[in-house]
């Protein structure tokens, strides 16, 4: 089975990493875990590229995003699950869903805020949008 986890460093990320850790068990066969944050694009603006080039960009979402993934890292390394980190760029819960669809996996692991009814109805959630977009079962942990 594979399951795609999608963090972004938030205790609510981090609870969905536990839910794996604690029900591991579950699954027949050890899960290939797809560990992975999403950060929005840096705005392109007129002549930026004279002062920034794309290796800096790239570097800065890299280390971005090894900040965002270092915790879940830790809690997925104790528990001895194997797993391929990946730092994406661009929309958050298209970039997550897309991930899973390329890489084929069987389910989506992602955090929930918490946030009320109407909260999300208001203000809307990157957990809420996949739940949506998505193609195959998405675990809400909350």
């Amino acid at each position: 089975m594979k399951i795609l986890v999608a963090v972004d460093g938030s205790k609510g990320s981090l609870d969905a990493v536990q839910c794996l850790v604690d029900h591991a068990d579950w699954y027949r066969e050890t899960p290939e875990v797809h560990l992975v944050t999403v950060h929005l694009p840096v705005p392109q603006l007129p002549r930026m590229g004279l002062a920034v080039g794309k290796a800096q960009i790239r570097k800065y979402y890299e280390e971005e995003g090894e900040e965002r993934l270092a915790a879940a890292k830790r809690k997925l390394d104790a528990a001895g699950i194997a797993y391929v980190a990946k730092v994406l760029v661009g929309p958050v819960a298209e970039s997550i869903v897309k991930h899973a669809r390329d890489k084929r996996c069987d389910l989506i692991y992602i955090g929930t805020r918490g946030m009320t009814a109407l909260g999300k109805a208001l203000v809307g959630s990157t957990a809420t949008k996949v739940l949506h977009i998505a193609d195959i079962p998405v675990l809400l942990v909350k």
